[in-house]
């Protein structure tokens, strides 16, 4: 057996450069992983892109896009923008390409051919279109809003809400998961708010909520910060428009619309999946302006435009409300077939119905 000794116990000596050999490989291998992040990151963000953004459409376009109706006419004539051209769908015209785009006139290319269609002219500031000898006129996105405002004005909001804080939430049977509802801005502060339903800018022209707050249950609310990882790096941030929402308030929505507006409203005897704290109302904005993006209709807009598969608008708004829908659905949210703002969560048929006021809610705190 061979003597011990200080050399034969310590460290083993390594030849010159060896050190320096092994740091070059860990240096090789960091950046071979962070290579290896960035083209899944980059795979992530190519999933979730509906193709290339396409360029915005000019004002003048804009100015003739829109949805033009009759009063003896259910089905409206769409006007829409594809590839910086306009196009006009729907009975009687059929399908038209818009070969000119004045200021106060447009030319028309039907299919079939319609002679007497061929003429769109501004009348008293309002766009109307002439098919047959008959005015089609643009409709009014807002016209929904005012007549549900309207209806709220003749009702006091606060009769309205105390015939609802006096009611009873339906009764359900079953097995649910304790509620676990987080704030979102103390969730994630890059998430922003624009709560309408505590303002007078919503669809029923006065406020609801006392609280300008944002809750959704906490695998949801995980999910939602795992969009917004997603679509940061594109330039987007999320705008909150709503989450949790009280019982009592889905009976004031419900009570305060009008019978041809209630497929925007859910039924306060079934309960709304924003009650259960797994439904979010949000938008897009843009992280250099601040500003939200343009969408093919706007938010609680009671009209076709609100549908998720509207094909009307413009290129750029399709694209950033299909980059919306994509982002969220890569997270387990399902947009609403009414509203491409609505997405619930795949979860929220194993929470119950909730009727908590925004007031008994902490900071950030669970509830109880």
């Amino acid at each position: 057996m061979s003597a011990v000794n200080l050399s034969n116990v310590g460290p083993s000596k390594r030849k010159p450069g060896a050190q320096a050999r092994c740091l070059f490989k860990g240096q090789i291998l960091l950046f071979i992983a962070f290579l290896f992040a960035v083209s899944c990151c980059a795979q992530i963000h190519e999933t979730i892109l509906p193709g290339p953004q396409p360029p915005d459409a000019t004002e003048n376009v804009k100015s003739w896009i829109g949805e033009y109706t009759r009063p003896d006419i259910p089905t409206p004539i769409t006007v829409f923008e594809k590839d910086g051209k306009l196009y006009a769908h729907g009975n009687p015209v059929g399908d038209c390409v818009i070969s000119g785009h004045a200021k106060n006139q447009l030319s028309a290319d039907c299919r079939p051919p319609h002679p007497n269609a061929r003429l769109i002219f501004e009348n008293n500031g309002t766009r109307t279109f002439l098919v047959f000898d008959q005015l089609w006129t643009r409709s009014d996105p807002s016209a929904g809003a005012i007549q549900t405002a309207s209806l709220v004005q003749r009702q006091s909001i606060e009769l309205l809400r105390s015939q609802a804080l006096a009611a009873t939430p339906p009764e359900e049977r079953g097995t649910f998961k304790k509620s676990d509802l987080v704030e979102l801005t103390a969730a994630d502060p890059a998430l922003h708010l624009d709560i309408r339903y505590a303002t007078s800018n919503d669809f029923l022209g006065v406020p609801v909520y006392t609280q300008a707050r944002a809750f959704l249950q906490r695998p949801a609310a995980a999910a939602l910060r795992r969009v917004l990882r997603k679509l940061q790096p594109l330039g987007y941030g999320l705008l909150i428009h709503d989450g949790y929402r009280p019982w009592y308030v889905t009976k004031i929505f419900w009570d305060a619309t009008p019978p041809e507006g209630k497929i925007f409203v859910a039924d306060p005897a079934q309960g709304s999946r924003h009650n259960r704290g797994c439904a979010v109302d949000l938008t897009l904005y843009d992280l250099k302006t601040g500003k939200p993006v343009e969408m093919t209709g706007g938010y609680d807009e009671m009209s076709p435009r609100s549908f998720p598969n509207y094909p009307g608008g413009t290129s750029l708004q399709r694209w950033h409300r299909d980059l919306l829908r994509r982002a969220m659905e890569s997270e387990g949210f399902t947009v609403y077939e009414s509203e491409w703002w609505h997405f619930d969560y795949k979860d929220w048929h194993e929470y119950g119905i909730l009727n908590i006021p925004f007031e008994k809610l902490g900071i950030g705190s669970e509830s109880k």
